[in-house]
């Protein structure tokens, strides 16, 4: 076998090893500070566009989702604050194994 057939096997095992399900639940943080997601504080971030978008930092994770209107699925431009800026202390509940440098 020549070298470069022996990386290109290493490399597709690799890939494949990472194609596996972890767990159907994710509503779990699952990283060193474990801890159901309702028990972070979301805060909304407005995008270039002025539309509002969930957003949790949990020190280690961070997660953002799209805030949509409950009854058309649309999205929800209230125009909380300036574009790309954020309202709410979404660092709440957050980990302090980590922190924040500033």
């Amino acid at each position: 076998m020549t070298r470069l057939t022996l990386v290109g096997l290493t490399c597709g095992a690799l890939v494949l090893t990472a194609c596996g399900e972890l767990s159907s639940e994710k509503g779990v943080d699952r990283g060193p500070d474990s801890k159901d997601l309702l028990d972070l504080q979301a805060g909304i971030w407005v995008d270039p566009n002025g539309c509002d978008h969930w957003i949790i930092d949990d020190g280690i994770e961070g997660y953002l989702s799209a805030r949509l209107d409950r009854n058309t699925g649309k999205p929800v431009c209230s125009g909380i604050a300036p574009p790309t800026q954020t309202v709410g202390n979404f660092k709440g509940g957050g980990t302090q194994i980590i922190g924040d440098p500033f």
